[in-house]
């Protein structure tokens, strides 16, 4: 029956992978990620691309429209889109820039005045007939701009340094009637930086922290492989000489801790002693944030001293008592370097893992990514000034093609254009779009989980071919890695994809009650947020059980061959039976390793940092020089 069951799990995660497979060119038909990846302009022409290859930035002819608190076109798309004019630019503005007054003057000529690389790519000031004034009403080119940076390829004010301190305003900069120190307030409160709205940057947060992570990867993507090279390297010579500094290691740590507890039994004392003429307690210091406050109470310090007194004499029975188990779990951690020794292919599986989840991840990340994009770019007729004639009965309803649009289909409101709005979501596949990407989370969990559960049981399996071999290394199998990988794969899918599934089920409803969480924050009363703390702490001990659980009888499965039920509970009543051996062996091995990954870490860290720096330092030197 066992079999069986294992058959139908390992038949359920085989026809997930191929339904997968299936399901996801749909996705990547429909999809486009240049939606994601790049800026666009007010037609939805992608900047960075195509004709605008030299243009990856887009910006803003008139920012403050953004706010949605303050504009009627802003607060109708919703926060959408921003109502005003977006064209596609090589660099951002690094400057402060108004439009002269004299260029309202009759007969003033207006390519004297404006910017022709940041006005419409269609519109020449050098044949136009149109005035000043006809040209900001249209959005034909900015009548200001501020210092600007790329952000994710939109040109956003720039906060760095001085740029906007009032002394390096100049005095006449000045938009819509306002002095200079107000048109700053006004940009400043349009970009969430002044505190009074996040319109504009709340749209491009999510996007945001995402893709910059990404830039710095990709920026630094060399000094990471180096990194991960040298802390490799260095693993493996830490974990191969354990065989013979564990003791050392292991009772320098312990001596250590006891030290420092001691340390500090001592230091209490001392500053109790210093303290005896001192008058000063609780009930005058009262309730305070002040620290220090109660650092003067003598009380204080005898509170410290009882506690590391009592943390002492508990480490110090826990020693003697337990220093046969320390014993044990040195011997165990010796012999585990041995078996490295032999088996030296083991120290590179975990690149296999990596590799195997990367793929995943990989999978995972760029079929949402098609799917948050399968919708087709939908155009709607817009106001850009919604103060000028009748633009004020525009309210972005009417859907347009911007390569058919006319603006004289408005004559009352020259303002009109055919703008970017969002992505459809009508149609079948488009409205399951939630659905999809919820599978498509399962699929990747339970994916991520068997990766990591195939992990365990191949390490299991090889090391246990050293273990009951009787004659080392001679009993040893050839490749001990690899027919352990192959038995877990032709006679553990079942089993691996089992206990896979169901961390899986509870990862799915931890997310499920954070999405609630999150969707619900504003809403709930304090005894509906202290049930969902309850359950999202019960949920997140239970991820952990099961993960505990799971690593053990992936282990028994290795060694026995037996189906994951069996396997689970002989595992948890052997672990039972040997609960104090256990629990000695994880802490000793666990702090061990913890110092090690402080070493690995830390020493690399200062390495990579070190030289990035020299070496940059170096070549800003060599640039300075020439």
């Amino acid at each position: 029956m066992y079999t069986q069951f294992n058959d139908y799990i390992r038949l359920v995660f085989e026809l997930m992978f191929i339904l997968n497979c299936v399901s996801r060119p749909v996705a990547w038909l429909y999809g486009d990620p240049r939606h994601v990846l790049y800026p666009r302009n007010s037609t939805g022409t992608f900047c960075g691309m195509g004709l605008n290859r030299d243009k990856p930035n887009v910006m803003y002819f008139d920012i403050i429209k953004c706010v949605t608190g303050t504009n009627i076109m802003a607060a109708a798309l919703q926060g959408l889109q921003c109502p005003t004019t977006q064209i596609c630019v090589k660099s951002c503005p690094s400057d402060f820039w108004a439009l002269s007054p004299a260029a309202y003057l009759p007969g003033a000529s207006p390519a004297n005045f404006f910017r022709q690389e940041y006005c419409v790519p269609s519109f020449q000031l050098k044949d136009t007939k149109l005035t000043a004034m006809d040209i900001i009403n249209r959005e034909l080119c900015p009548y200001f701009n501020m210092p600007t940076s790329s952000v994710l390829g939109r040109c956003l004010p720039s906060f760095a340094g001085d740029a906007y301190n009032p002394s390096n305003i100049p005095s006449n900069f000045s938009i819509q009637g306002m002095n200079a120190n107000q048109s700053v307030s006004a940009i400043l409160n349009a970009t969430g930086a002044g505190g009074a709205s996040q319109d504009l940057v709340n749209g491009f947060n999510a996007k945001d922290v995402g893709l910059r992570i990404f830039e710095d990867f990709a920026k630094s993507w060399q000094w990471i492989v180096a990194g991960l090279v040298i802390a490799m390297v260095v693993s493996v010579f830490f974990l191969l000489l354990l065989r013979f500094t564990a003791p050392v290691l292991v009772w320098i740590l312990i001596v250590g801790v006891l030290a420092v507890g001691a340390f500090g039994i001592w230091y209490c004392y001392n500053e109790y002693m210093s303290l005896a003429n001192s008058s000063l307690t609780f009930n005058n210091v009262g309730v305070t944030t002040n620290v220090d406050v109660y650092l003067q109470v003598r009380d204080t310090w005898l509170a410290f001293l009882i506690i590391l007194c009592v943390v002492e004499a508990i480490l110090l029975l826990a020693l003697i008592f337990l220093r046969t188990r320390i014993f044990i779990a040195i011997a165990l951690i010796q012999e585990t370097s041995k078996a490295l020794g032999h088996m030296m292919s083991t120290l590179f599986y975990p690149v296999i893992t990596f590799v195997l989840l990367l793929v995943c991840v990989s999978y995972w990340g760029i079929t949402a990514l098609y799917l948050a994009t399968s919708g087709g770019p939908v155009y709607k007729v817009v106001a850009l000034n919604a103060s000028q004639g009748d633009c004020s009965t525009i309210r972005a309803n009417d859907t347009c093609d911007p390569e058919t649009f006319n603006s004289t289909q408005y004559p009352a409101c020259p303002s009109a254009r055919c703008i970017f709005i969002n992505y459809n979501t009508e149609g079948l596949f488009q409205r399951n779009l939630f659905n999809l990407q919820l599978y498509n989370a399962f699929a990747f969990l339970w994916c991520v989980n068997f990766v990591i559960a195939l992990g365990h049981c191949t390490l299991a399996g090889a090391f246990a071919s050293y273990y009951w071999a009787f004659s080392k290394p001679a009993d040893i199998p050839t490749f001990p890695l690899v027919q352990s990988f192959m038995r877990a794969l032709r006679y553990h899918v079942g089993s691996l994809a089992f206990g896979a599934l169901i961390l899986t089920l509870v990862q799915i409803v931890r997310i499920i009650l954070e999405y609630l969480d999150h969707k619900l924050k504003s809403t709930q009363n304090p005894c509906a947020r202290f049930i969902m703390c309850c359950l999202k702490c019960c949920f997140w001990c239970l991820e952990k059980f099961i993960k505990f659980i799971n690593r053990n009888a992936y282990i028994m499965i290795a060694i026995y061959g037996k189906n994951f039920c069996v396997s689970a509970k002989n595992a948890f009543c052997l672990l039972m039976r040997n609960i104090v051996r256990v629990v000695v062996l994880d802490k000793v091995t666990d702090l061990l390793l913890f110092f090690g990954k402080l070493l690995v870490v830390g020493g690399v860290g200062e390495i990579v940092v070190t030289s990035s720096h020299m070496l940059f330092s170096d070549v800003h030197a060599c640039g300075r020089s020439r």
